[in-house]
């Protein structure tokens, strides 16, 4: 367990309250901080009112219902408990993480660390704060993988062996800070786009907390993207793609894969990957 100070800004589904428990199970946090969304400016209600984007929002919410039906993420972080925070008495509410009442906070607790899952693209002072630095977890491997939805493009691009997430330093971008670690969960068969995603997070929780331990004892992590990647949005994401896709699972896109848990660490020395449970199963060095 490290003792570094730990403000963790996050989202408000089972896969993020699963992620704030973890990293208070491995190190001191001082603050829980989550977005209710309440705040909405006059330009802001205007944008989401224009038909493309009001259809838009309607049928990825219509989507993520039928995809997310039976409580499948939460059977998945949880089992049989109802998710929930296991230190409620941290937690902030706030109307968007840009908040002023965000960087207040961190001014006032002075973190060792910010933690960042599933929350709205940071901007401002915020990124200055954390004495060791803003670190995110991204559900997609970066500089290939960058923005929404990156375990579908995975698939969909028939690369199933570049499903996985990435920890990385928060910069002014999105998903193009210092590269920390690769985290690449177990590939079978039988998976499907979400299982492979929440697996991908569930692993991701457990390095978070071995980088935090890392930190406290000074290693150097980290390395520059060598390159911009794929940046992709919410809207490249349709029907037509996602019957593609289906498709192309039914006729075993997945068929006799079986890829390890493989973790990739940055840094200037030999990177060393493990499973989460700490197995050895790949060593290689990262790029210089």
């Amino acid at each position: 367990m490290s003792d570094l100070s730990l403000m963790i800004l996050c989202g408000r589904s089972p896969r993020h309250l699963y992620f704030a428990n973890r990293l208070c199970r491995g190190a001191r946090p001082v603050a829980i901080v989550q977005e209710t969304g309440a705040q909405l400016s006059a330009p802001k209600v205007l944008s989401l009112l224009r038909p493309e984007n009001l259809w838009r929002k309607s049928s990825r919410w219509l989507r993520d219902r039928r995809r997310y039906a039976g409580g499948r993420e939460a059977k998945f972080f949880f089992d049989a408990a109802p998710p929930a925070l296991t230190r409620k008495d941290l937690l902030v509410e706030v109307p968007h993480v840009n908040h002023p009442d965000v960087v207040a906070l961190a001014d006032r607790l002075h973190p060792d660390v910010i933690a960042v899952f599933g929350t709205s693209l940071i901007r401002g002072g915020l990124l200055a704060r954390g004495r060791l630095g803003m670190f995110n977890l991204h559900g997609g491997l970066s500089p290939r993988y960058r923005g929404a939805d990156c375990t579908f493009w995975a698939l969909y691009n028939g690369e199933p062996e570049q499903v996985g997430c990435t920890l990385h330093r928060i910069d002014a971008g999105i998903d193009t800070g210092t590269l920390i670690a690769h985290v690449q969960p177990e590939v079978r068969e039988s998976d499907d786009e979400l299982t492979l995603f929440w697996r991908g997070i569930r692993d991701s929780a457990e390095v978070y907390v071995e980088m935090l331990s890392r930190l406290e004892r000074g290693e150097a992590l980290g390395q520059p993207q060598p390159e911009k990647g794929t940046l992709y949005q919410v809207r490249q994401r349709g029907r037509q793609e996602e019957r593609d896709l289906a498709a192309r699972m039914t006729a075993g896109l997945l068929r006799g894969v079986m890829l390890p848990p493989r973790v990739r660490w940055f840094n200037r020395q030999a990177a060393r990957a493990t499973s989460p449970q700490d197995r050895t199963v790949l060593t290689e060095r990262s790029e210089p």
